[in-house]
């Protein structure tokens, strides 16, 4: 299968507004070599932003594999990567916000496939953990697409589409990423394959008569792949390290709910909804899933849909 070329997660676009906040007294500021360092006022720095390097990495792994960072070329498509995400810094904060959402949602399906737990920052690079589509009509947290979706049993159609059901959608890309380990014989070629395509990335390993990543030459968006993996776990596991201060109470958290078993066509979803204390709103947020106002479901086929907790939303009466 061909995936997307995502535009959402452009992470090689630098935001303009990147810079740490520090304290000039604090900087060590070597004024005697500072040539075009910032002018005074009153002994006030009229320029108070300070952009800083990164470290290089010396030890780093991807689901348990090995990155050659003592190569000069994989050094520096790292180092790329960990400046424009730690510099992109509202997209990190929104990053780690939603990985406190829903990353223990989607860690036990990794773990029950037995997928390392890295490829969770897959699913980070392709959607930034949210339901989008992509140009090519790739869709969901896992950017699936259609025809792969179905292939991997999930249903896709106007009226129900599942790639828009983390859980569901979640053993699909666990699927997909074991298959392409048993043909590539490891899990940072099964994620190269993920974006590129299987028959992509063997087509790739004929030409240039290599077998692993680090050592085929590949396209832009390929390219960089692995590594903005990379960063965002980097980043991710260790967020204060990259200078984004967050505590537990800016989180984002998953609102409870309860499973309601529905076998039969729902008319008209917004009355549904009413009948268990929410609205339409609230309803399509805890299944996106759900495609349109209405259920169609004629092979009374058994359907989940998941109704919030009491207590966690204001519903407004409407007449």
């Amino acid at each position: 299968m061909e995936w997307m070329k995502k535009g959402l997660m452009a992470i090689g676009v630098i935001a303009l507004a990147g810079f740490f906040l520090n304290s000039v007294q604090g900087v060590g500021q070597d004024t005697e070599n500072a040539g075009s360092g910032p002018e005074t006022t009153n002994n006030k720095a009229v320029n108070d932003y300070n952009i800083y390097a990164i470290d290089f990495l010396e030890k780093l792994d991807f689901a348990g594999e090995s990155v050659p960072l003592d190569e000069p070329d994989i050094r520096e498509r790292m180092d790329r990567e960990l400046l424009v995400n730690t510099y992109w810094q509202s997209n990190g904060l929104l990053l780690i916000k939603r990985a406190h959402k829903y990353f223990p949602v989607i860690e036990p399906i990794l773990a029950k496939h037995g997928v390392p737990d890295d490829f969770k920052y897959l699913a980070v690079i392709e959607s930034g953990l949210q339901n989008v589509v992509s140009p090519a009509r790739a869709t969901g947290f896992w950017q699936i697409m259609s025809s792969t979706g179905k292939e991997y049993g999930l249903e896709v159609n106007q009226n129900v589409d599942e790639r828009y059901h983390l859980e569901k959608s979640t053993e699909v890309a666990c699927e997909y990423l074991k298959k392409a380990k048993a043909r590539f014989g490891s899990w940072t070629m099964a994620a190269a394959a993920y974006n590129a395509g299987q028959a992509g990335m063997a087509r790739q390993q004929t030409r240039q008569k290599e077998k692993d990543y680090y050592d085929i030459l590949l396209g832009e968006e390929t390219g960089r792949y692995i590594f903005r993996i990379l960063a965002v776990k980097e980043i991710l596991s260790d967020p204060y390290k990259y200078g984004f201060n967050i505590e537990k109470k800016h989180m984002y958290t998953m609102v409870p709910t309860k499973k309601i078993k529905v076998d039969y066509e729902i008319d008209d979803l917004t009355d549904f909804a009413r009948e268990h204390g929410i609205n339409y709103k609230i309803l399509k947020i805890h299944n996106p899933w759900l495609r349109e106002t209405k259920l169609n479901n004629k092979s009374r086929k058994k359907y989940f849909i998941e109704i919030p907790e009491k207590g966690y939303y204001e519903v407004r009466s409407v007449k």
